[in-house]
């Protein structure tokens, strides 16, 4: 049997609708951008692998730390017990972070970092006391597919079946200089009940790379800590240069109470996810009375392999020639994108940092499931480029070692594919 035939037989993958779906690509091997497939054929890993993937596949310095840890100490229980990469790394990330933010919490990925959050906000009311339990968020966010992540996600089929098992949350649109007073009218009315708003900054990744403008966001972020609403800053895409900048925050002038962090976190070598508070937050939790106690945990908290590779990934992410190469991605896309808007069968062409996006023009709405997203994903496909477009919503997620002239190939096909497609 072949791979594919191999996989078809046991495997149910993510997003997929296994009956009428393509074989899934059999994929042996990995090195720098590209990924090699079990026929020899290589293809440009033009969206990070889901987003992760921030140095490159099989990076060996990555792999050489994680073998070393290893042959050291692979897992230990993290209620009672501690280790130097954990240590280590929550000192790191810390430095990095906007400066009140003091503790870290460990989970395994970006939906249980995002559970995470959002059980600190409800219960730093509860141990005071006060019951504030509605949350607030944007429109078309997504969060994960997790029951908490979901319930603040925006509502659509993804989450239809489950719709009356979700708990409600006040939804408001993405800010703007047009309507942020009436978002401010919205939140004010609320104020007394909302335990926290949580957000992902810039840019809404599964929406459809919807982005929006930091002097805005900041200005909510302002309002709502005015009204004494605690703020989420989901930085699971966002973060680790994404962006531009090493985080989202670094464009704001305020400050999240908490932070959550997965995806680019191990520079996409394994799962792990964070969650970053205040010192206000986590002093909430501290009491004499045990039923207080933020009652949550992984069995992998803080897994010395994992924090290991993040230690790994931070230390090559903060390298002047990757944050070089950030700058060079951003510049190349920006200049890129003014192709694009010429383009006759292109719209709504954004940008953010590393992050390209843009939509084609054809007789559907824009959805995720508009039909020409599997044309196009086969097209490049063919053509050796991994890109995975969200119905007619097309972008380029590059990992960072991305060189110049492959960035140029990518461009030209992606012209050259816009040409001959039929819309």
């Amino acid at each position: 049997m072949t791979l594919q035939e191999r996989d078809r037989a046991v495997n149910w993958h993510p997003y997929t609708q296994m009956k009428t779906a393509e074989d899934a690509v059999p994929i042996v091997k990995g090195k720098g951008i590209y990924l090699f497939d079990d026929e020899g054929k290589e293809y440009i890993d033009a969206v990070s692998s889901w987003w992760v993937t921030l140095h490159g596949h099989a990076n060996l310095y990555i792999a050489q730390r994680v073998s070393e840890q290893l042959n050291t100490l692979e897992q230990v229980i993290f209620a009672g017990f501690t280790h130097e990469p954990a240590i280590q790394l929550s000192e790191n990330l810390l430095k990095l972070l906007p400066d009140n933010h003091e503790k870290v919490f460990y989970s395994d990925n970006g939906s249980t970092a995002v559970e995470v959050a959002l059980k600190m906000c409800i219960q730093y009311w509860h141990n005071q006391g006060k019951e504030k339990t509605k949350i607030l968020a944007f429109k078309d966010a997504y969060h994960g597919d997790t029951f908490g992540a979901m319930s603040v996600s925006g509502r659509s089929v993804w989450t239809k079946p489950f719709g009356e098992m979700l708990f409600e949350v006040i939804f408001i649109d993405t800010p703007t200089s047009e309507n942020l007073d009436n978002l401010k009218f919205i939140i004010k009315n609320h104020s007394e009940e909302i335990a926290c708003f949580i957000y992902e900054p810039l840019i809404q990744g599964a929406a459809g790379m919807l982005m929006h403008q930091a002097e805005d966001l900041s200005e909510l972020m302002k309002f709502c800590r005015e009204q004494g609403i605690l703020m989420i800053q989901d930085e699971v895409f966002t973060g680790f240069g994404r962006t531009g900048k090493l985080f989202a925050a670094n464009y704001l002038s305020e400050k999240p109470d908490i932070m959550c962090f997965s995806k680019g976190l191990t520079g996409g070598t394994m799962p792990m996810g964070i969650t970053s508070s205040t010192h206000q937050i986590f002093e909430a939790f501290l009491s004499d009375d045990k039923y207080k106690t933020l009652f949550h945990g992984h069995s992998f908290t803080a897994n010395p392999l994992a924090c290991t590779a993040a230690l790994a990934s931070m230390e090559l992410l903060l390298k002047e020639e990757t944050l070089n190469n950030i700058n060079l991605i951003s510049k190349k896309h920006l200049n890129f994108s003014k192709i694009l808007q010429q383009h006759p069968k292109v719209e709504k062409v954004r940008q953010t940092g590393t992050i390209l996006a843009w939509e084609i023009k054809n007789n559907e709405q824009t959805s995720y499931f508009n039909e020409i997203g599997k044309i196009l994903y086969n097209e490049f496909l063919k053509r050796g480029i991994i890109m995975r477009p969200l119905g007619n919503v097309m972008y380029l997620v590059p990992p960072y070692c991305i060189t110049s002239q492959e960035l140029d190939f990518v461009y030209t096909q992606i012209v050259e594919v816009l040409n001959q497609i039929i819309v």
